[in-house]
């Protein structure tokens, strides 16, 4: 920053923004606390002020408005001064507030309220071992700072076994009150069939003076005390935050903004109608919306989505519907909530490359942003996308900061030199990177394989639609670990959650637990469902949508044979034979059907929504000539180097063809195209072809040992992991 007069300072960076956007903004060196002088203008790399401001020559400053980031990007994409409204707009959000505060206990403090001598529930859990393997468990404390045992009690039925005592929960409520403890969850026993006593503590606590409430019954509405109890938690732990978070963006857009909040199912919701237990999965939700809808641009409804960033990736199936969980949480926590059927796993580009003991890990850990991979020169760990540099797969210019190849080079010596004093055997560092990558690509490529192949669908009728910051890095070689021949990579990959979120509809859930046998709740189930169907086009149009304009997109049965407990999904329609496809659906997943077993209807669900614009599929485009590459470099596939040329993703137009090995790159992302792969550009996208390389892959045999005990451990891993899952 350089002074041009008293008012007046000249900048390095040159924003493309209007001179007005920045009207009304405060400015401050780095470091201070306190706003120097308010922005009145910005012209050219010019900075005018609205009164004299000192200095230095050479200084960094920042920019602030204490608003919302959501408000101050509106601000700038419409030149709206910080001291006016905005113009009428709609806002859509999708935010990892929730995630962040839950994986970093920063929720309010929580009191939990349960039907006495159930007090302990929350922490004696369901009985599942958290992680397989682990002998020595240590489970995270509560989300809640107080448990207290109210008198009530239902019985199956919903009938009242014992009354509430009011009185006893007032005095509790008032003592938590003077403890600072304003947010309350309910989960009372059988509350699911009456709400009765939920409804009237919740009364009450709220008259006191507790400001958020969240009861079991009125968040899922369903038989499993300790999924709700665990909901209700959750919501009430992180309700405040989101809550005043939605109210500041909200009162910073005012009367003219609409917001719409993306929730952990794909779908929006109003402020009014959204939940802190419905934000969790809210950022990756959009990511699928965003593969879903790039698939089927491309003319294919059977997709398989792959979104690896920086700490961890995120898979997730597409068959001409969404997949759909109905619990699902971080950890061992269980949320009783609609939420996309989304796996994910701690592999990404900034996974961390370490010896445990014998073996070579990638992950957990991450190198998060700072101090980011080795290559950041910040003396960061050595990572993934480290690897990826070294081996060619990165352009260092791309990044839009220094990069230090010779940092991560450093790094990758020290591991080997690591490996070494533990083996007596220094392995060759180019074999232990490529190595590395085989291990965070099996990790990934069983993600994939947990939400496909174990669920009865063989991935290789899939194409695999690859994004995020390093998904296309990666993506050839998770899809010959598959089996799978095209991968697709839309225009903006690293971009494609914000461009889900631009094409998600208002969408609504309506559910009835049934808990009857098929054969006898079969005779009314039109009957049911149509009034579900008629609740959830009600709540849709609730949140502003006419009713021409809304769809029932689908209606499912959830069946199980009598005395399981988990069930499986069969969409339901007038004529359709429930028994004969839920047998054939367990027939195909788990290889067998009982017989003798009578089956059970558990529940009902109906999915409405705003009707979706019709999409227009791409057109095949002339073949074009892709051009001379930007440049060549070095790149290493299978053990072998190959020289490759470097494509610019802007300079490259529909209908143009290349053949492996080649490297793409874009402002945000790379696409690695191997020896034996083809790759088309289409209007929307990249889309690549598996042609059969002629060069085999390295045999795990020949690689070092240290890779090869960790590339088996995986291996061996799934198939317990499987087997397990197979008796649960």
């Amino acid at each position: 920053m350089r002074r041009r007069d008293e008012r007046r300072f000249e900048i390095e960076e040159r924003w493309e923004i209007p001179g007005t956007a920045l009207a009304g903004l405060t400015i401050r060196p780095i470091g201070a606390t306190e706003p120097a002088a308010r922005v009145t203008r910005y012209e050219r790399t010019t900075l005018t002020l609205d009164r004299p401001f000192a200095i230095e020559a050479g200084a960094t400053f920042e920019l602030g408005s204490g608003e919302e980031a959501p408000v101050l990007a509106a601000r700038l994409l419409t030149a709206t001064p910080a001291d006016r409204p905005l113009p009428p707009c709609e806002m859509r959000l999708a935010t990892t507030l929730a995630t962040n505060a839950l994986l970093e206990r920063t929720g309010g403090p929580t009191a939990l309220f349960v039907t006495r001598g159930f007090e302990d529930l929350p922490r004696i859990g369901n009985q599942q071992r958290p992680e397989l393997f682990v002998l020595d468990i240590r489970k995270p404390d509560p989300l809640y700072a107080e448990v207290v045992g109210i008198d009530e009690r239902l019985d199956a039925r919903g009938g009242v076994i014992r009354e509430l005592d009011l009185d006893s929960a007032e005095e509790t409520a008032r003592t938590l009150l003077a403890r600072g403890i304003r947010s309350a969850a309910i989960a009372f026993m059988n509350a699911f069939r009456n709400p009765a006593h939920e409804e009237a503590l919740a009364q009450l606590l709220t008259r006191l003076g507790f400001v958020h409430v969240s009861r079991s019954a009125g968040l899922a509405p369903r038989i499993k005390l300790l999924p709700r109890l665990e909901t209700a938690v959750v919501d009430a732990y992180l309700g405040p935050l989101v809550q005043g978070y939605l109210g500041r963006v909200s009162t910073a857009g005012g009367e003219a903004m609409r917001l719409l909040m993306m929730t952990s199912a794909g779908g929006l919701s109003d402020v009014d109608g959204y939940r802190a237990k419905d934000a969790l999965l809210s950022g990756p939700a959009g990511g699928v919306v965003g593969a879903a809808r790039a698939g089927l641009v491309h003319g294919r409804s059977k997709l398989l989505g792959f979104d690896m960033g920086g700490t961890s990736t995120d898979v997730a199936r597409f068959d001409g519907e969404y997949e759909y969980v109905y619990e699902h949480g971080p950890g061992d926590i269980s949320l009783a909530a609609p939420a996309l059927g989304i796996e994910s796993v701690a592999a990404g580009g900034g996974s961390v490359c370490w010896l445990d003991g014998e073996r070579l890990r990638v992950g957990p850990r991450s190198g998060g942003a700072d101090p980011g991979p080795a290559c950041y020169g910040a003396g960061g760990p050595l990572c993934v996308t480290d690897l990826n540099l070294l081996l060619g797969r990165l352009d260092p210019q791309r990044f839009g900061i220094p990069i230090r190849p010779e940092a991560a080079r450093e790094r990758l010596d020290e591991l080997c030199d690591e490996v070494a004093a533990r083996s007596g055997n220094r392995p060759d560092p180019v074999a232990v990177a490529e190595g590395l990558l085989a291990v965070a690509d099996e990790t990934m490529a069983d993600a994939i394989r947990r939400i496909s192949l174990r669920r009865g669908y063989d991935p290789r009728e899939y194409t695999l639609v690859s994004f995020g910051g390093a998904g296309g890095q990666h993506a050839t070689s998770i899809a010959r670990l598959l089996g799978v021949g095209q991968v697709l990579v839309p225009r903006d990959a690293a971009l494609l959650s914000a461009y889900g979120l631009g094409h998600a509809v208002i969408e609504r859930f309506a559910e009835e637990q049934v808990l009857e046998p098929l054969r006898t709740a079969e005779t009314g189930l039109a009957e049911r469902f149509g009034a579900l169907t008629d609740r959830a086009v009600r709540e849709v149009e609730s949140a502003g949508v006419e009713a021409q304009a809304i769809e029932v997109r689908r209606r499912i049965a959830h069946l199980r044979w009598s005395g399981q407990e988990s069930t499986l999904e069969v969409d339901w329609h007038r004529g359709i034979g429930l028994a004969d496809a839920f047998a054939d659906r367990y027939l195909a997943l788990y290889g067998h059907r009982p017989e003798k077993r009578e089956i059970e209807l558990e529940s009902i669900r109906v999915v409405a929504s705003s009707i979706a614009p019709p999409i227009a599929t791409v057109e095949p485009a002339p073949r074009a000539d892709p051009g001379a590459p930007a440049a060549r470099r070095t790149m290493r596939f299978d053990g072998t180097d190959h020289d490759t040329p470097v494509f610019e993703r802007d300079g490259l137009t529909a209908g143009a063809v290349l053949r492996g090995p080649a490297l793409v790159v874009e402002a945000h992302s790379a696409t690695v195209v191997p020896p034996g792969w083809a790759l088309d550009v289409t209007g929307e996208g990249l889309l690549l072809r598996d042609g059969g390389s002629g060069q085999k892959p390295v045999d795990d045999v020949a690689r070092p040992e240290a890779v090869r005990l960790e590339l088996f451990t995986q291996r061996f891993t799934s198939i317990v992991r499987e087997m397990g899952e197979r008796l649960e």
